[in-house]
């Protein structure tokens, strides 16, 4: 069988086996089996940069290992578990089973701190520091760090697996200057006399889903990313967040920002939250592109 003519059936077999998720808009049939066949020849590469790259042939040992690899994805092994790679605000990241894998959706939040930032800082400030709360594989705080190379940035996780894959990204760009990875949980690393009313930017992605909701997860979530990484405790989820909004102010300055990513529908109560806590001077929004708030920014 020509090469042209595998890759046809087993892309046919991938459109005809596998559901695709809304929340990885990037993950096509087509970007699946060229990251599938770029992996299959040794180069580990994301879906949205593998979608750019032209195909050489494969050998018979690589044929045979991209169909092992295509078994594995509709078994609901996720895309960037078996290539190792995904691209998050145009970086590629290491990713595994250690910490949830950056989503789409994420870069709403991402771009909204490094407007932040650069509306305090422009690009030369030397004394900025930020605050990447609920770290998990590393995204948001490399993605700061990149785009702000004089910033500097402090990462945090409950999951000491999460901190360890933060500090293989942090290696991976060689950014270990700039970023500094510490396992606890939320503030608690952070617990010291040079950080209280010093902060800038603080910014979370916390798990914000309820416990009953996780129970609903698909199973490629559900048997493959960590629980840890989704349940955002009690009956809405909230639990972190109300400790996040509550915890923050201790540490940022006058004028610095706590933003963190929210769920569907949760938007209006957290405002209130924020509004209500009495510890932020204002509170500002991003939405989807559906019109949906999903990301909130609470100004000390």
């Amino acid at each position: 069988m020509t090469n042209s003519k595998l890759f046809v059936q087993l892309l046919s077999k991938l459109e005809e086996n596998l559901e695709l998720l809304p929340d990885k808009p990037e993950e096509t049939y087509e970007a699946t089996m060229r990251s599938l066949w770029l992996k299959a020849q040794g180069k580990s590469m994301s879906a949205e940069h593998a979608v750019h790259q032209k195909l050489s042939g494969l050998n018979a040992e690589q044929e045979n290992l991209v169909k092992e690899l295509l078994e594995k994805r509709l078994k609901g092994v996720p895309l960037a578990h078996i290539t190792g790679r995904q691209l998050y605000m145009g970086i590629e990241l290491i990713t595994n089973s250690k910490a949830l894998i950056p989503r789409k959706e994420t870069e709403i939040l991402g771009n909204f701190a490094l407007k932040f930032l650069s509306n305090i800082t422009g690009t030369n400030s030397n004394s900025t520091i930020v605050f990447d709360i609920c770290c998990g594989a590393g995204n948001l705080a490399i993605a700061i760090a990149k785009n702000k190379p004089n910033i500097q940035v402090y990462a945090s996780d409950l999951s000491e697996e999460a901190v360890s894959l933060t500090k293989e990204n942090i290696h991976f760009h060689k950014l270990e200057n700039q970023i500094i990875a510490l396992s606890g949980d939320l503030f608690e690393p952070f617990e010291k006399e040079e950080f209280y009313n010093k902060v800038d930017l603080i910014v979370c992605n916390p798990p914000y889903i309820s416990d009953f909701t996780v129970l609903k997860m698909t199973k490629e979530i559900a048997d493959y990313e960590p629980d840890m990484a989704f349940k955002g405790g009690g009956l809405l989820g909230l639990n972190i967040v109300q400790n996040l909004i509550k915890n923050a102010g201790r540490y940022l300055r006058n004028g610095g920002m706590l933003t963190f990513e929210i769920g569907l529908g949760q938007g209006d109560y957290i405002v209130n939250l924020c509004k209500k806590s009495g510890l932020y001077q204002s509170v500002v929004t991003e939405t989807d592109n559906d019109g949906h708030i999903r990301v909130i920014g609470a100004r000390k």
